[in-house]
């Protein structure tokens, strides 16, 4: 036991919901050391899962390969199993962008090194409240807008956020409760971050005019669900009689697309091209405006949609991979 007896139900109790997604004996936690992903590495450890915890150091300041050794001999001290990689330092604008790419491709690694197919995450209440905030600002649709699923497969990684219904001051009160020490991440203090501005800045003033900033969004957010539940069965509905027309494209009935709504359409071809490129892959609202305007002209000539090709012969849709793009999926 690393709790204090009188604190360890707390902890538990996070993990015994109705919706909560069954985890297996195994599996890993993304640790970064501070207090959310702490909260669940002990959480899981207390419930009787072997847990092993994953750290990746981003370089993104001189103190973090310290930060890291100090976790090693925390998760030692804890008896868990500690595994640690360094990305080299981003070089494009986008350094979050690029620092999930990293991350995710070492997360996929571990997995298979570790023969380890479920890790968790440590999101929580109030960063589902900030990414549906975010995205609607971004311009989301309601896919988008329903936020952070609660468990998402990525490749053969399966993800899982147990705590999303648990409030970060919870997490924080329960640690400091049980004396467990947590690493600050100077990053969350930055103001270049568009999501701190949400955090220290809109969420405050929100809260300041009497209304609950996570409670808004996340009524949002249902709302989303629903709205996207829809979209989903009407865009399968389409689909019912796509084909695939070798092993890089996809044929669809050009009278039962040209007869859907723009949001279905939008829909049909997010899902077309995750069937092409793999999850995550979707189309921007660029790309999807662009098909909405050739679809109003009757599909003449086709569209360049980054990695794909969208064009109409006769009476059927095709959505085709680039030659450079199926190569590349082949070799993966």
């Amino acid at each position: 036991m690393i709790l204090p007896q009188q604190h360890t139900d707390v902890f538990q109790a996070w993990l015994n919901t109705e919706d909560m997604p069954h985890l297996p004996k195994t599996l890993a936690v993304g640790w970064s050391g501070g207090a959310d992903s702490t909260a669940l590495l002990l959480a899981l450890k207390e419930s009787g899962y072997a847990v092993h915890a994953w750290h990746v150091d981003h370089g993104w300041r001189e103190s973090s390969a310290q930060e890291a050794a100090y976790l090693a001999e925390q998760a030692a001290h804890w008896n868990i199993p500690f595994i640690s990689a360094r990305l080299t330092s981003a070089s494009t604008r986008n350094r979050e962008a690029e620092a999930r790419q990293g991350r995710h491709a070492l997360f996929r690694q571990w997995s298979n090194a570790q023969n380890i197919p479920t890790l968790c995450l440590a999101h929580h209440r109030d960063d589902q409240a900030e990414t549906v905030c975010m995205r609607l600002l971004q311009g989301a649709g309601a896919g988008g807008c329903r936020g952070m699923l609660r468990e998402r497969q990525m490749g053969e990684l399966r993800i899982v956020r147990p705590l999303l219904h648990i409030a970060a001051h919870d997490l924080r009160h329960a640690l400091r409760a049980a004396g467990i020490a947590w690493l600050e991440d100077p990053s969350n203090a930055d103001m270049s971050i568009w999501r701190n501005h949400i955090r220290h800045q809109l969420f405050p003033a929100i809260l300041q005019k009497g209304e609950a900033p996570d409670a808004l969004f996340l009524r949002w957010r249902v709302q989303a669900e629903r709205v996207a539940c829809q979209l989903d069965h009407e865009a399968d509905v389409i689909l019912h009689d796509l084909t695939r027309t070798g092993d890089h494209s996809l044929r669809l009935s050009w009278k039962t697309w040209k007869q859907s709504t723009p949001a279905v359409r939008a829909r049909a071809l997010q899902k077309c091209m995750a069937q092409l490129l793999g999850d995550g892959a979707t189309p921007g609202r660029r790309h999807i405006l662009l098909v909405e305007s050739w679809t109003n002209k009757s599909g003449r000539g086709g569209l360049d949609l980054s990695r794909c090709r969208l064009y109409r012969e006769s009476d059927y849709l095709h959505l085709r991979l680039h030659l450079q793009s199926a190569t590349a999926v082949c070799a993966a």
